[in-house]
């Protein structure tokens, strides 16, 4: 159930969003089976297997899910039919094809391949909190973060959202948390931390061990900035916070996962994702929050106090 990596947008707190808008809007951009001549394939699918909702919804939360269905064909397979195709062409005409010619061989042999490959369906969760203003989206990647912000904009003209952007950069936070040894309130440091050179060449990584003060402070001191630094949020959440405010390696800690283990006793499939969603939530709107204060707030440019109206949802920078 835990999203592990999160990319972060805002949306406007009480906007009134539930569950049936949401689905609707979904709903003409559900996902299908590609043909057989198709290479990529996206749309939503329910979140909950077993469910035919496009939305599941706890306490006015929102999960849904955009899947994408990719046809593996590598690039070195193609290659070498071109190279076949080209082989003959040459030993028949007596010269070797031009660019153009090489051009239109290979897309007909991707053609004449796409209906033997593979098919690799990869589903992304995302979680809107139209009460404290969050849209999450569980990927590792900007570029599949992007794949359902760009399909929300295609699906929910009434859905404004933006990238979370804070009055203190990251990076600037991260590097002076270091510098002092102090962790914002509620926050405590963790052995995880990447420092880098602001042109970016230089590195330092410390993994799984105890930072010393000396030595942050003569990286910090030599113009290096914190990029990466691992984080407890009130010991009963670990993230690693990044320069670019995504939230990697999101993991539970042992008061939540018991809480986590008493849920799953039950033995109602809808008691249990009920009870687990309702956790998850409220332990990353906590969460969220803090590192935003922490970062001293929202830009106020940034600020999403109007109900939602008809706009379209703004790409992750």
């Amino acid at each position: 159930m835990w999203f592990r990596n999160l990319t972060v947008l805002r949306v406007p707190a009480g906007s009134g969003l539930d569950a049936d808008a949401l689905a609707d809007a979904l709903r003409p951009h559900a996902f299908t089976e590609p043909t057989s001549v198709e290479a990529v394939r996206t749309g939503f699918v329910p979140p909950r297997e077993g469910d035919a909702s496009l939305v599941a919804s706890v306490g006015r939360q929102l999960l849904f899910a955009l899947r994408q269905e990719k046809k593996l064909l590598p690039s070195r397979v193609v290659a070498q039919f071109v190279k076949q195709r080209a082989e003959r062409i040459e030993a028949e005409d007596g010269f070797r094809p031009g660019r153009k010619r090489m051009k239109e061989l290979k897309e007909r042999v991707v053609d004449e391949l796409l209906p033997r490959a593979f098919s690799l369906a990869t589903d992304t969760r995302a979680w809107i909190d139209p009460v404290n203003g969050w849209l999450v989206i569980d990927a590792a990647s900007a570029a599949r973060a992007d794949e359902v912000v760009g399909l929300l904009a295609k699906a929910f003209d009434g859905f404004p959202g933006r990238p979370l952007k804070t009055v203190q950069s990251p990076a600037a936070a991260m590097t002076q948390w270091l510098a002092d040894g102090e962790a914002p309130a509620g926050f405590t440091i963790d052995q995880d931390v990447v420092l880098k050179a602001r042109d970016g060449k230089a590195t330092v990584r410390w993994a799984n061990q105890s930072l010393e003060a000396d030595d942050v402070a003569r990286h910090v001191k030599a113009g290096k900035q914190c990029t990466r630094l691992a984080l407890t949020w009130n010991d009963r959440v670990s993230v690693v916070l990044t320069d670019t405010l995504a939230i990697k390696r999101v993991r539970p800690l042992d008061v939540v996962q018991e809480a986590e283990a008493g849920s799953a006793a039950s033995t109602d499939a809808d008691e249990r994702f009920a009870s687990d969603f309702a956790l998850m939530t409220g332990e990353l709107a906590a969460l969220l929050a803090g590192i935003v204060g922490a970062l001293g707030g929202p830009l106020p440019d940034g600020r999403l106090d109007a109900p939602a109206g008809p706009a379209a949802v703004r790409r992750a920078a």
